[in-house]
C-alpha cells in the first residue's frame, strides 16, 4: 500500500484506526492484527485476529520505525497489534521533558 501523511486507515480486525504521520516513499505491507489495514473509502470486513494478539494499540499513542521510515499515530485503540509484515512497529517513548529549576 503507497500511505501519504494524514491519511487515515482502519485495522479489518478489530476497531483500531491510525494517522499517518510519516510515510515512506514506497509501498509497505502495513498490517494490523496480521491483515492489511484498509485504505479509506475501502469497504471493510471484518475478520478474525490472525497470529499471536500482541500488546494491542492505545490511543493517542505513536508506533514508530525509522528503519522503515513511518511514524502512525493512534486514533482509536484495538486488541491488534501494528506490524510490518511480520515485523511489529513499536511504540514510540515520550520525549522527556527539561527540568524547571
Amino acid at each position: 500500500m503507497l500511505l501519504k501523511p494524514g491519511m487515515k486507515l482502519e485495522s479489518q480486525t478489530c476497531a483500531t484506526t491510525v494517522m499517518v504521520i510519516r510515510a515512506p516513499a514506497g509501498e509497505i505491507d502495513l498490517r494490523c492484527g496480521g491483515v492489511p489495514m484498509a485504505a479509506p473509502g475501502t469497504p471493510v470486513t471484518k475478520t478474525d485476529l490472525v497470529g499471536e494478539a500482541g500488546p494491542g494499540t492505545l490511543t493517542g499513542k505513536r508506533y514508530s520505525s525509522d528503519e522503515a521510515g513511518i511514524e502512525l499515530l493512534c486514533t482509536k485503540p484495538g486488541p491488534g497489534s501494528l506490524t510490518i509484515g511480520d515485523e511489529p512497529i513499536p511504540m514510540k517513548d515520550a520525549k522527556p521533558l527539561p527540568s524547571s529549576d
